[in-house]
């Protein structure tokens, strides 16, 4: 255990939830992906093929953190593990928040074209997006590396001058 602390630069207690929340988050993905595969197999054999699935998986994000370590600038390498849970919560909330937003409006399938149905839905995906992405940051105490990430975000977009 005090060279996994070491290794992620964790030096509080409190600190090891993030790595804990990050591979549960992980291994449930895993859990998901197998199950697209499993066809009346006996739930062992799903809970090993995630079990794969999720070794797989930790090793590519960790090939991602290495790459990352150097682009970003945080205090502390357990810091990134925050950044993604933060990306990951986001993800899934725009989406959550997307579609009741989209039937508000009024906006289905069956009374639009499929193509503008699913662009619009894309489009206002990526607005609640970029404002949970700050919000969740904030939440989760990395507000200042997502508004930067954000404004930069947001000058790639062409909307630039109205940060300035």
């Amino acid at each position: 255990m005090k060279q996994f602390k070491k290794s992620w630069e964790i030096t509080k207690n409190w600190q090891l939830l993030f790595p804990l929340i990050g591979l549960l988050g992980l291994f449930y993905s895993s859990f998901k992906i197998a199950g697209l595969f499993r066809e009346e197999n006996h739930i062992a054999f799903q809970i090993a093929f995630a079990l794969l699935i999720s070794f797989i998986l930790l090793r590519l994000v960790l090939v991602i953190f290495k790459k990352l370590e150097n682009k970003w600038v945080v205090k502390q390498r357990w810091e990134i593990i925050r950044i993604f849970i933060v990306f990951s919560i986001t993800g899934s909330s725009s989406l959550l928040v997307g579609r009741p937003f989209i039937k508000f409006l009024g906006i289905t399938k069956e009374n639009l074209n499929v193509f503008v149905y699913w662009l619009l839905y894309v489009t206002i995906g990526i607005i609640f997006y970029q404002i949970l992405l700050v919000i969740i940051g904030y939440l989760l105490g990395q507000g200042k590396f997502f508004w930067e990430f954000e404004k930069k975000m947001l000058r790639r977009f062409g909307l630039g001058r109205f940060l300035d």
